[in-house]
């Protein structure tokens, strides 16, 4: 590396994080068991460590690592997002490792270090480094989704996410061999600025293209490589499921917009519809498969591929209107569904976690407040206003609508149009999924005895957090400096 030491400042974030991380192992190694509780507070005062520095460093485009990281408004946005998932999954890891005897001070290490994966991977400015920040964050995730090594559902979770994952990093990479192949370059930035020859090198890239979006397709659980979710979601330690479903997508989503929107930008008619095509399947699937669902794990795992499909609406649409809406939108569902997933954790009975929608019966009785959090949840995600849910929709929406009023071709402002509709058609018809579970919470009468009450602070902070962030977005004059910022983010990386 022949860059100059003052250029590393812009990765000060990830650098001290990743130090953070360590010494944090270290502390975990001669602690053992008993300082799992310290391990863990340390770890997610970690994470706001990181977000302090990712706002400080949040300024003017830059690059560093010869130009294989790069830093500007839209990175700074993603990176706090994946920071504050991160943090909420070591707040209700807290609890739960201690009654399910899991008190291993690594799970928290593991999460950072996965998060310091994901944070590379939103800066990656190069294929290279692109792949390096995926497999960072991969192995850590393979081992956190196998946690619970006594059990069979944990550990078919892992092995399924592990070869599913391999084989998806793999047709990744095959697709970077190509785009190199037919361009003699990674760098996003040349590959945006790239005239490719009409004939076989413009075939190459496309292929090349198809297939590094493949994998990052896998990453965010869109269809058709969703068929690993459910069973992951299901099987895993509940708080890393909640993870699963919030920062490493935020990553993955980070990482494929800015792939297809900077670097492959000037082959946008070649992908939109492509992406516009995997959106409407996201959400349509997503949506109906969720009906049969009798486990809340598995439901939620479906209503993560829905609303992977609304998000990539928004992409679909390649313009900065199309950025914004995607940020606004992961910010939204990061709060939402990681409040769902915090009253998920909360629904104990003799000390052991029930997943059954069912056994939701009657909370509504023994412990309102915590029904009224999963009501504000289920709500949003449903998009009823004035929730934060329904703020993200109108925005994707919009993005869709104008990208289509703005498409030279009749053929692909029609499937813009239809997209939409058909988005808000989805969106009605998952609203069944979300009233019959709070029908069940309000009318059903309990069939067994009352959940248990001590759900832990830590765990009723995040449910307190989430739900006052999803009730109040509205109203509270947050949308209006999260939409400034987000405009502000997808501008510096449309110019």
């Amino acid at each position: 590396m022949t860059a100059a030491i003052p250029e590393f400042g812009i990765a000060v974030p990830e650098i001290v994080f990743a130090g953070l991380a360590l010494v944090l192992l270290m502390v975990g190694t001669f602690g053992k068991e008993r300082s799992t509780g310290l391990v863990s507070v340390l770890s997610a005062l970690s994470c706001v460590i990181a977000i302090v520095l990712v706002l400080m460093t949040d300024t003017v485009r830059a690059t560093t690592f010869e130009g294989l990281f790069v830093v500007d408004k839209f990175a700074g946005f993603m990176k706090v997002l994946v920071l504050i998932g991160s943090t909420f999954a070591i707040v209700m890891s807290m609890g739960y490792l201690r009654r399910e005897r899991l008190q291993r001070p690594e799970f928290p290490v593991l999460i950072l270090l996965a998060t310091v994966g994901m944070m590379l991977m939103i800066s990656a400015n190069d294929i290279i480094s692109l792949y390096v920040g995926l497999e960072l964050h991969s192995l850590a995730l393979y081992v956190l989704a196998a946690f619970h090594r006594d059990t069979i559902r944990s550990a078919e979770a892992g092995l399924k996410y592990f070869v599913l994952g391999a084989l998806a990093s793999g047709v990744l990479l095959y697709g970077a061999t190509l785009v190199y192949g037919f361009t003699g370059t990674t760098s996003f930035e040349k590959l945006a600025t790239l005239q490719p020859v009409e004939g076989v090198q413009t075939v190459g890239l496309w292929i090349g293209m198809a297939l590094v979006a493949s994998g990052l397709i896998f990453k965010v659980s869109a269809v058709p490589f969703h068929m690993w979710t459910p069973d992951v979601y299901e099987g895993a330690p509940t708080p890393i499921t909640a993870m699963f479903a919030v920062a490493p997508k935020i990553a993955a989503m980070a990482l494929l917009v800015r792939l297809m929107v900077g670097a492959f930008g000037p082959q946008i008619h070649q992908w939109q519809e492509v992406i516009l095509a995997i959106a409407v399947m996201s959400m349509a699937w997503g949506g109906y498969a969720a009906i049969v669902q009798r486990n809340i794990k598995r439901l939620m795992a479906y209503s993560s591929i829905t609303n992977i499909g609304y998000i990539l609406l928004g992409l679909a649409a390649g313009s900065e209107k199309g950025v914004e809406a995607v940020l606004i939108y992961l910010t939204i569902y990061l709060f939402m569904t990681s409040g769902a997933f915090a009253v998920i954790m909360a629904m104990r009975r003799d000390g052991h976690m029930v997943e059954q929608i069912s056994d939701l019966a009657g909370i509504s009785q023994s412990r309102p407040l915590l029904a009224l959090a999963m009501t504000i949840s289920m709500f949003s995600l449903g998009g009823i206003p004035p929730l934060a849910g329904f703020i993200g929709k109108l925005y994707v929406f919009q993005a869709s609508i104008e990208a289509g009023n703005h498409a030279v071709n009749t053929a692909v402002q029609n499937s813009f149009y239809v997209a939409a509709g058909l988005g808000a058609a989805i969106s009605v018809v998952s609203m069944f999924y979300y009233l019959w579970i709070i029908k069940i919470i309000y009318f059903d009468p309990p069939t067994q005895q009352p959940l248990d009450r001590n759900a832990g602070v830590s765990l009723n902070g995040v449910v307190l957090v989430t739900s006052l962030f999803t009730l109040l977005f509205t109203f509270a004059y947050v949308v209006g400096p999260v939409a400034g910022w987000a405009d502000a983010a997808a501008q510096s990386l449309i110019h």
